[in-house]
Formats: structure tokens, sequence, C-alpha cells
């Protein structure tokens, strides 16, 4: 008999909320309830890759116990902890603009919630088979998808990016379909389950459903559930509260969306039913990092050609999104005027805080009427040639007002093609850093103090689109020493780990137009 996982089990989502009636996985429309029970899919050769250390720690769990039997079980769907009904939450969403309808966990199933050292975690498998909202799918997802959300779950956290986390990444043993670039090519690859980690899932797509089907008693519900158990600061549920909920998500909303921008990371995919009402970047699907500083770059290959997600419109598309939870919420707060003051609080608020992390990526510490202008400068000039984002700003740090000749040198192994750095291109560069030399002497913060303070806000390390597919193609040949190097290496991406620099380097010739390396699909 397998032993179970010692984990404080605190179950609230499935206790407070309505539940679906029927208890099967067949695809239909679930009504008035915001869950479906339903088990994962037992596997046929369930096998552990790799475990966060941190994540073990934040759940009450040790590494002797990440060796058990009862955990791989456990992460892999094998095994249901006691005196727990895993499920899957039932949301709809706006995809690409448009009404989706019913959504929901189509390939992720809830485990339970736990509390630890005052914290509450909601814990999820990715990949752990159908559920009634998979529609036509099997709800499994393939290694090649794990290992970027595994990876990309923690790497985002120690960058300081509001994120879900990971907790496990494992192999089922058994083999999934996909089609990669859906051109009609599928191909059978390893099937994988990612162990996630939130202190909530719920997303705008939760609230958007139950308005659209005006079923106003379980909205109401689910809003004071969530007020309840993660904005309980707010107090007590009324109209102003709901109003003071929707402000904290827009703000919530808006420091994320900062935080991509500051490090170039472009989600792919901001649909709503993506969109953490908890403020969290979720669910990694398409993603990318900027490599060469491009507005207009996207990594989903569904959106190359209207580039609706683009890096330059993600703030766009977070207004956006909350326009349609604004929607959602109107029948609660009945005040267009309250939640459009909100909205608009937003689009301000964007700009100002957009250049207030700009000055810290330049190291500006004082604010002065021309930094504006400085700012949208070098981001014309940045797109003049293709130019790495990463390695441009990392490297500005070794920038001294005294010397503004010496900008050049610093940025030319920010070039990806220097030979078509043509003449006007250089001299747009000469005065882009004149401007900044002269802006750095209105500071009183000396070179090396700014270098240290520029280097806690640009990384040296980010999970290159090219790192995580070298870390795919070696797992998939039975090799996971990448996943654990890239593991080890994104802990600490503002560090300058000399013994790590050969990852400190441009998009290599072999990764421009590779599958995964410049667009990826929603396969997953």
């Amino acid at each position: 008999m397998t032993k179970h996982l010692n984990l404080n089990i605190q179950d609230q989502f499935t206790k407070e909320l309505p539940a679906d009636p029927i208890v099967d996985t067949n695809s239909r429309q679930v009504l008035q309830a915001c869950f479906s029970y339903v088990n994962p899919k037992k596997t046929a050769q369930p096998e552990l890759i790799h475990v966060s250390k941190n994540m073990l720690k934040n759940l009450g769990l040790t590494e002797a116990d990440a060796k058990t039997e009862a955990f791989v079980k456990t992460f892999t769907g094998n095994s249901i902890l006691p005196n727990t009904k895993p499920y899957a939450m039932c949301y709809g969403g706006h995809q690409f603009g448009r009404w989706a309808g019913q959504l929901g966990d189509g390939r992720a199933i809830n485990l339970c919630e736990i509390e630890h050292n005052n914290n509450r975690w909601a814990l999820q498998l990715k990949g752990a088979g159908k559920t009634p909202y998979s529609r036509t799918a099997d709800g499994l997802a393939v290694l090649r998808s794990s290992v970027r959300e595994y990876l990309c779950s923690e790497a985002m956290h120690y960058l300081g990016v509001p994120t879900t986390r990971a907790l496990s990444l494992a192999l089922t043993g058994d083999m999934v379909l996909r089609d990669i670039l859906y051109n009609g090519n599928a191909a059978y690859e390893k099937g994988a389950v990612v162990t996630r980690v939130a202190p909530s899932f719920l997303r705008f797509g939760n609230y958007e459903i139950l308005a659209a089907r005006q079923d106003i008693k379980t909205l109401k519900t689910l809003v004071n559930y969530t007020i309840k158990h993660h904005f309980s600061h707010l107090g007590a549920a009324s109209k102003e509260t709901y109003l003071q909920f929707f402000q904290e998500v827009a703000t919530r909303t808006l420091h994320m969306i900062i935080h991509w921008q500051r490090v170039g990371f472009v989600h792919g995919v901001m649909n709503t039913d993506n969109m953490s009402v908890l403020g969290l970047t979720i669910d990694y699907g398409p993603y990318g990092w900027l490599e060469d500083f491009n507005f207009g770059w996207t990594p989903n290959t569904t959106d190359s050609q209207h580039k609706r997600y683009r890096f330059g419109n993600q703030p766009n598309m977070g207004l956006w999104n909350l326009y349609q939870l604004a929607n959602a919420l109107y029948p609660l707060i009945e005040d267009a005027t309250a939640l459009e003051a909100i909205l608009n609080k937003y689009k301000t608020d964007f700009e100002l805080e957009s250049l207030v992390m700009m000055r810290q990526k330049l190291g500006l510490q004082l604010e002065h009427d021309q930094d504006a202008q400085l700012v949208q400068d070098l981001e014309t000039v940045l797109q003049l040639a293709e130019t790495d984002m990463t390695i441009f700003f990392r490297n500005l740090a070794n920038f001294k007002k005294e010397q503004p000749e010496q900008g050049s040198a610093l940025i030319k192994d920010a070039f990806y093609e220097p030979s078509k750095i043509t003449a006007a291109i250089k001299q747009q560069w000469v005065h882009w850093f004149e401007a900044y030399a002269k802006r750095l002497q209105k500071e009183t913060m000396p070179h090396t103090a700014r270098q240290e303070f520029m280097n806690t806000i640009n990384p040296k390390y980010v999970l290159r689109n090219y790192m995580a597919q070298l870390a795919i193609d070696a797992a998939n040949q039975g090799d996971y020493s990448l996943i654990d190097t890239f593991f080890k290496l994104l802990k600490q991406p503002y560090h300058e780990q000399p013994h790590n620099q050969q990852w400190f380097a441009k998009r290599p010739d072999w990764a421009k137009y590779k599958v995964g390396c410049s667009m990826l699909s929603c396969s997953s």
C-alpha cells in the first residue's frame, strides 16, 4: 500500500462553490456551477524528471518526500490524496477578440488546496487527462510544452515577475499525438505532466461565463468567495467592495504587464481565459522572450497575421481584457461611470509607471522633463537594426557619463548583423549616447552604485527560446541535464555567474527560423 504525502489540506473552492452534479468526463456545457469533479488519468510509467526544491519547501514537503513513490504517483495523477476530490474549473473567454463561450480546464486538473506557513496554495496537474471542458481534445500534454512551462514558471518568479509556480515535471510513459504547427503533420510525442502551484487559478473567464449566461446568483457567489479568500482586506461584500475588487485586479494586471515589458517577455496568447484575477502570469503556452528589440514581435503562429498579442500591444490587451471583466462584473455593480473611471486610470497609470520602469532600466533615479523623450529616442534607435534587448540593457550598466564616445563599443555585442549597421545608424546611436551622458550629469548616484542598481533591474540571463529548445531536444533523447542547468541558471538571473557566460549570448543563426525558437503554436 502506497503511503500518502503529509500535506495540510484545506480545501475551500469545492466546499464553498457550486459543483457540476454530473460526474464524468463527457464534453458538455456545465451550467450553474464553478467546477466539475474529475479524476486524473492513470499513466503507463510515470517518471519524475525535475522538482523545484523551493516549491517543495513552500508546500511543507522535503527533498526526501520528492524521492518517494507517493510523490511520483500523486503528481502524475496516479494516486489521489486522501479526503480530496480533484476537479476542473468552468470558465469562458474571449479568444483573439471573439467570445468563445465555455472553455474551462480542458487539460488541467486541480488536486487540492493546502496551507503552509500561513500561505495557501492550489495544486494543479497540467496534462493529466480529459475533463468535461476538453471538447474534442484528450486533455494531455507533451514533454515539449511541459519543459517550457516548468522552466518558465520558476524563471519568471526569480526575475521578480508575478507568476504561477511549478513544483514538478514528470514523464507519463504514454505517447501523445500532436500536430505541432497545425499543418496536418501530426506525430507522436512523449507525454508529460507539470504540477502547477498558485494561491488560485481563477481567471477573468471564470466570471465572464457566468455573466454571459446571466447566472447572476452564481456570479455573486464566486465574486464573494474571491473577495473573502483573496482580497479579504477589502471587507464585507457590497457594491463598493466589488468596485474596489475590480480596481485591485486592474492594478495587479498593470503591474504584471509592466514587469513583462521590463524583461522582454511576450505572453503570446492574452485571451481572457489566460488572465489571472490575482495578476499572476498564467498559462505558459506560445510565449517567448524578445531577442531583438521589436514592438511588433509575437511568438504565436496563430497570431502571426494580425499580431494582436505582439510585445508592444500587451499593455493595450491588458486594458481590453479588463473591459471584458468590467462587463462581467457590471450586473453586481451597476455603475458604468465608476467602472470606466477605473479603466481610464489604467491608461494614465500605465504611461506613468512605464516611464518609471524605463527610468530604472536606464539607471535614472531623479525625474526630469526630458526623460520621456530620451526613452522614446532609445526605443526608436533600438529598432533601426536587430539589437538584442537583454544584452543591450545589461551592458548599458557599464556606460560612463564621462566617456559617451565609448557607448558604441558597449552596444556592438548586441547587434545581430554588425555589417548592416550603416553610418547613419551609427550616428543616431552617437547622438543618443551623448543625450544619455548629458542626462546622467543630473544624477547624483556614483557610477558603481548606478551599475549595481541597473543590474538588479536588467537581467543577464533569461529563458531564451533557443535555450528552451535545446533542453527539449536533449530531454526527448532522455538527457535532462540541460533542464537542471537552466533551472539553476535562471534562479539567479541578475547575478554575473561567470561560469555560465556562454548563456549570455545572442540567439544563434540556426535558431532564427527554427520551430520552437522563433514561432510557437498552442499545441501542447
